[in-house]
């Protein structure tokens, strides 16, 4: 029961009043607080007394001049400078005296005043301990402040998978809610160590509520500054850290640091740090450094965060690096799948354009390039295997790496491709995979006038085109069957001359089986590919092959698409290999092609 439960009470009178009761005569301060009832006046008033010294609060009673009058024993307890008998201003507790007291702490606890005016000026103080109300209030705010701020911290630290904007977000979140300054360092590479920096503005707010409040984003961001230190010049906290152990915020670990130059303005005597390990796969993958300054002590809860905030720096850090390795992989691997450049060879200029179905990947299952011969020929080649993406990728690799091994023991086209064929189906079969590839493959050698002889081999592909002098396009008759299908294929073969001028163009099914149009499946086609290249043969190779990618690509808008390469092999002049001059047209009826079956 509180003093609060029982209505109408004067404490004064050492009696609490019911409804209708009246009182038996004036108190008198040299009275006792009850005094006794006249048997002769009636029932006698409840005596309250025994209840009253039981409330929770404690009870000061003052008359008009200050003096106290009544003393409960919780009051006494509380504030044992408070005498009855002696005025109450002069027990030296300021808030005792105060127009509006509320809460103020004496003696190490937190206490609750309430004043209520009482008849002919009489004064009642209500005096409550809330010490742990207060306390448990305090620790339910800071710990949904913790919570607050390991929050922010998950979203923050999922988005970045590079590791150095990674680490740079770990230590600009550390401050200033673990730490007024924060140092990452990450496990040492190739004897080496990275560390990330960052320090607190000097704002002079150093209180709780500060410290534990996330920052919000229209506050500045402290400054990050990075650098590199040789793995044996790493302080000796910062290796135990590295190795898994958490050592401890002595003096010396702060000497470390400051030596280290890396707590700036935390020079002065005082200061603490910690260093805190942050998890990684199977070692630490990095440490996290965190000082504060004198006023700023690390107690238990700090050190929790701390950790906590350790942990999912860690797991955020182990995910970039894990991307960041991965990535290299996968940029090693898909250069070496990408298609090369054809060599240089005398008399010739070469012209690709390339764009894989996924452009995520930079790989696909279209390929070309070219090889040198010891004559000074060479041989060049454009096909499409089956499949897209990474597996057709992979495939092509397979015929690259073929045609680099046998073009040195073959250099006839027809041949050369019927090798070809049957390195693909040992491969194939072996691995029980049912894959098989379009290819035109061809061999060039330079005339001394500046000329051009091409022998193609077909097997399966779209007939090339060749763009005259004059500016007609003539396709090539050139057939074949699918390589990597059957052990004999038959296998088509063409001649064809260029004089300086004119150009043989290459290309995949991508171009003419690119679709759109009104209902989106009208095919490019190759009579639009026709047109589309009608009048361009004074481009220079990579022009027109670049031409043929742009018109092929303006057709598809956003739609998807299936592999794209283009090959372009235009003949020069005799040493000027840079200009493209126009030959004059051979007259006409004269056959400068003829198809032969290998």
């Amino acid at each position: 029961m509180t003093a609060a439960d029982v209505r109408g009470a004067d404490p004064g009178d050492g009696r609490i009043s019911t409804p209708g009761a009246r009182r038996a005569r004036a108190w008198s301060p040299s009275e006792p607080v009850l005094p006794p009832l006249a048997p002769d006046r009636g029932p006698a008033s409840p005596d309250w007394s025994a209840v009253v010294e039981h409330f929770r609060e404690g009870l000061i009673v003052c008359d008009a001049d200050g003096v106290v009058r009544h003393l409960s024993p919780v009051a006494e307890r509380l504030v044992p400078e408070v005498a009855p008998g002696e005025v109450l201003a002069a027990a030296g507790v300021p808030a005792l005296g105060g127009d509006d007291p509320g809460e103020f702490t004496h003696h190490g606890r937190r206490l609750r005043l309430r004043r209520v005016p009482l008849s002919a000026g009489r004064r009642c103080w209500y005096v409550e301990d809330v010490t742990e109300s207060v306390s448990r209030a305090d620790a339910l705010l800071a710990e949904r402040a913790r919570s607050a701020f390991l929050a922010v911290v998950g979203e923050k630290l999922g988005n970045p998978l590079h590791p150095d904007r990674a680490a740079a977000a770990v230590v600009r979140l550390a401050v200033p809610t673990v730490a007024d300054v924060a140092v990452l360092v990450l496990a040492p590479r190739s004897g080496r160590a990275r560390w990330w920096r960052a320090v607190r503005a000097d704002d002079g707010d150093n209180s709780s509520s500060a410290r534990l409040t996330p920052r919000r984003d229209l506050e500045p961001s402290p400054a990050v500054d990075s650098g590199v230190l040789a793995a044996a010049a790493l302080p000796s906290a910062i290796e135990e850290g590295l190795g898994g152990a958490e050592p401890h915020a002595l003096d010396w670990l702060v000497e470390q640091a400051v030596e280290a130059g890396w707590l700036p303005g935390l020079e002065e005597a005082g200061a603490t740090a910690r260093v805190v390990p942050l998890p990684g796969r199977e070692t630490p993958v990095g440490v996290l450094l965190v000082a504060r300054r004198a006023s700023r002590w690390y107690d238990e809860a700090d050190l929790d965060l701390v950790r906590a905030f350790a942990a999912r720096a860690g797991a955020a850090l182990t995910t970039a690096l894990l991307y960041r390795d991965q990535a290299e992989v996968a940029d090693t691997l898909q250069a070496s799948l990408l298609p090369v450049e054809p060599a240089a060879a005398q008399g010739v200029q070469w012209g690709t354009a390339y764009r894989p179905a996924q452009a995520g990947l930079r790989i696909g299952g279209d390929f070309y390039g070219s090889h040198r011969l010891v004559d000074g020929g060479s041989v060049f080649f454009l096909g499409d295997v089956s499949g897209k993406g990474v597996e057709a990728a992979v495939f092509t690799g397979q015929l690259r790496q073929c045609l680099h091994a046998l073009h040195r023991v073959e250099s006839q086209p027809g041949r050369l491709l019927k090798l070809l064929n049957d390195a693909l189906l040992e491969t194939t079969q072996a691995h029980g995979q049912g894959r098989f590839a379009t290819m035109v493959l061809g061999v060039v050698r330079p005339h001394r006038d500046g000329g051009l002889t091409l022998t193609m081999a077909g097997g399966g592909h779209l007939p090339p085109l060749v763009l005259r002098a004059s500016g007609e396009v003539e396709v090539v008759p050139l057939s074949g069957m699918l390589i990597g299908v059957v052990p004999d294929p038959r296998i088509g073969e063409v001649t064809v001359h260029l004089v300086p001028g004119e150009t043989c163009l290459l290309y995949s099914d991508g171009v003419t089986e690119a679709r759109d149009g009104r209902r989106g499946d009208e095919q490019f086609g190759a009579e639009r590919l026709l047109h589309a290249v009608t009048g361009c043969h004074r481009m220079p190779a990579p022009a027109l092959a670049e031409r043929v990618e742009q018109v092929t690509c303006d057709w598809l808008g956003h739609s998807d698409h299936d592999d794209i390469a283009v090959l372009a092999l235009r003949a020069t002049s005799p040493g000027r290999p840079g200009r493209h001059l126009h030959a004059v047209p051979e007259p006409v009826g004269t056959d400068r092609t003829r198809e032969t079956d290998a």
